[in-house]
């Protein structure tokens, strides 16, 4: 009954990544109007999610199964736990308005587990952070440097011939694809790792499931994100769509060859922000939304590897000691919504036309 529970909970994990983070990935598109229908976008999305998935999913699935703690650690219990204490964490930030990162959440979840036992793998860890701290950061600059490019004479020629708005449109199609195809390579193992380390299902068994569940959820349940990021952006150039698009799924993508887990939305936040100081210089570079990045970067893992700490203590080490540090992370995150609770000025100058 433990198993199915598990597994079930792990397939729902993977729907609702793909309703909130895959189905992101043709917001672009469809918020330029180059696909009309919501239903197209999704369905295009969902197919290459399980592609990404199935034929690139197996690296990051390795490393949350039993790359970061003992594959021996992950028990089924453990394993419940952990997509649970990710699950919460998830549920948790939308209560307090902060956006997370799922890799980030789920590496936390994964770290609180391996902490109960004292067994992490502390080397893959430094590699996983320092992903995480420079993938935005090289997001931001090549955003940069193309952004520059489409001010060249030739470029912008080019651009503004009649033939190359047909040409872009099927591009940032492409891009769309080429984001959500990573995103499927990336984001299922946040799902399914956890399963394959306790040996409830294969690798192979749960990047097809995993796959599949992630987008089933872009298809069924995500049109509500694929509006609100259609709308976002509507006001971004069709080669500036390119841009983000294609700098944060190939930075996804080769992460994802080195089995590391990394967060999807903060290099294409990165992104959009490297094209707004190309446009508009370091009056893009507000204090909030600088707090913001560094407030989901922190908070993500902190508040999952917490969740799962306490709850493997409390309910299978019978330790009642750590819901004192949960009340303390609690307090925390209480904090950081209250850092957060102004919009960001800058928001129009990052995505509006240049004049």
């Amino acid at each position: 009954m433990l198993i199915i529970f598990a597994v079930a909970v792990g397939l729902f994990f993977a729907m609702n990544i793909g309703a909130s983070g895959a189905a992101a990935s043709m917001g672009i598109s469809y918020g330029a109007g180059v696909i009309k229908k919501p239903l197209t976008a999704l369905l295009l999305c969902g197919i290459a999610v399980f592609f990404g998935a199935w034929l690139g999913g197996g690296e990051v699935v390795k490393t949350i199964g039993n790359g970061i703690v003992p594959k021996q650690t992950f028990t089924t219990a453990i394993a419940l736990i952990v997509l649970t204490a990710a699950a919460l964490s998830l549920f948790l930030a939308n209560i307090f308005g902060i956006p997370l990162s799922t890799s980030e959440v789920t590496v936390g979840s994964v770290i609180g587990a391996g902490m109960v036992y004292q067994s992490v793998y502390a080397s893959k860890l430094v590699w996983i952070f320092m992903f995480w701290l420079l993938t935005p950061i090289l997001a931001f600059f090549i955003a940069i440097l193309a952004a520059a490019l489409l001010k060249s004479r030739f470029v912008k020629t080019w651009i503004e011939a009649p033939k190359a708005a047909r040409f872009l449109s099927v591009l940032v199609v492409l891009m769309g694809l080429f984001e959500a195809f990573s995103a499927g390579m990336n984001n299922v193992a946040n799902a399914v790792g956890p399963l394959v380390g306790a040996n409830l299902i294969s690798t192979n068994s749960g990047i097809l499931w995993g796959g599949l569940f992630v987008s089933l959820g872009a298809i069924f349940l995500g049109r509500k994100v694929l509006e609100t990021n259609g709308k976002k952006i509507t006001t971004l150039r069709l080669e500036e769509g390119c841009i983000i698009s294609g700098t944060g799924a190939g930075i996804v993508t080769a992460a994802s060859i080195f089995g590391i887990p990394v967060p999807l939305t903060q290099i294409t936040t990165s992104s959009i922000v490297g094209i707004g100081f190309a446009k508009h210089g370091k009056e893009v570079l507000k204090k909030d939304i600088v707090i913001k990045l560094l407030a989901v970067w922190i908070v993500s893992p902190v508040l999952s590897m917490v969740l799962s700490f306490t709850i493997i203590q409390v309910v299978i080490e019978k330790n009642i000691y750590p819901i004192i540090i949960m009340i303390g992370v609690l307090i925390s995150v209480f904090g950081i919504k209250f850092l957060m609770r102004k919009p960001a000025k800058s928001g129009k100058i990052l995505l509006s036309e240049e004049h």
